[in-house]
């Protein structure tokens, strides 16, 4: 789950719903990076969210849950060997929580049954969804749903061929947190969207192969930016990656545009953080949902996420959220 250092944006309806579909016919113009078809203009509205599923109760809880805040923000971002080995842990069962849903990703499939795949999956191996109950989600995981940036609730809305869906994915075992999310492709996707997701792939994975201790953190966002920028994509500047471990957000802050000289804490050896570009067709700028948790492009076009958790290493970077 991304962090936000943004607070004083009000809350926008949504987008009238379409008849039939939740996208609409792609907007008049060639398409974005190179030939080929091109994306649909999203018209996504709220679905209906059930009730949260149970977590058995000898599952350790976050401090956070059953509170409307959460205490994060004052520890060290730099951990020795065990925690690390925890913060892997913890990565590993998000990590294979995301396998075991998008083995079920298809036309058809509501995000709540991608909730309910991955809540169980957490719970049956003794760790919790930590997305449950942090300021108030209300569900397990994320679902971000084409023109959607980040922290899409689940809920009924199904899954059309030719979608793009992000899902969130963080699990807390043993006092830490693995924070971890992937964008998937359903059914047969327009060449638009299939190198949007791609792309911002390869922006994570150049993201992460700039971090070495020594470095400034701003190295990382100037490393996605300028790759991102070749194909005239904008970079989401709102929502960035952060600490995590003990934390699920600590106050630690990853840009993933260039913002030199700010944020140029220097990385060590042992520090944990996320990288977590969100990548778009169009408009960085944003609207949010009256739920006060989906954040949607202002212009409708889709948008693409990526998010390991790393340790930097002596030489470089350790994923730390790989199944």
């Amino acid at each position: 789950m991304s962090h936000s250092p943004q607070t004083n944006t009000r809350p926008a309806p949504a987008a009238p719903a379409a008849p039939t579909s939740h996208n609409g016919p792609a907007p008049e113009g060639p398409p974005r990076g190179e030939p080929g078809s091109k994306a649909p203009v999203g018209t996504l509205t709220p679905g209906v969210v059930a009730p949260a599923l149970p977590v058995p109760a000898h599952i350790e809880r976050p401090e956070y849950v059953g509170r409307t805040t959460a205490d994060e923000g004052n520890g060290s971002d730099v951990y020795d060997a065990e925690g690390i080995a925890k913060i892997r842990a913890a990565g590993r069962i998000a990590a294979q929580a995301m396998e075991e849903a998008a083995r079920h990703i298809a036309p058809g499939v509501t995000t709540a049954e991608l909730d309910r795949i991955a809540h169980e999956f957490i719970c049956d191996h003794g760790a919790y969804p930590s997305c449950l109950g942090y300021k108030g989600f209300p569900k397990a995981i994320c679902t971000s749903l084409n023109e959607v940036i980040c922290h899409g609730i689940p809920d009924d809305t199904v899954l059309e061929d030719g979608d793009v869906i992000n899902l969130d994915i963080t699990a807390y075992l043993d006092g830490h947190h693995g924070d971890h999310n992937m964008t998937y492709l359903v059914g047969t996707v327009d060449d638009e969207s299939r190198l949007l997701v791609e792309r911002t792939h390869e922006a994570m994975m150049r993201g992460i192969k700039a971090v070495r201790p020594g470095r400034e953190i701003n190295v990382i966002g100037r490393a996605i930016e300028s790759y991102a920028k070749r194909f005239g994509y904008g970079v989401v500047r709102d929502f960035i990656g952060h600490g995590v471990g003990r934390e699920f957000h600590s106050g630690l802050v990853i840009p993933h545009f260039d913002a030199a000289p700010a944020h140029n804490t220097v990385m060590v050896p042992g520090m944990v953080f996320t990288i977590e570009p969100m990548i778009t067709l169009g408009t960085i700028r944003w609207d949010m949902w009256e739920d006060d948790w989906t954040v949607v492009t202002r212009d409708r076009r889709r948008t693409a996420q990526f998010e390991h958790t790393l340790v930097v290493t002596d030489d470089g970077a350790e994923i730390l959220t790989l199944p």
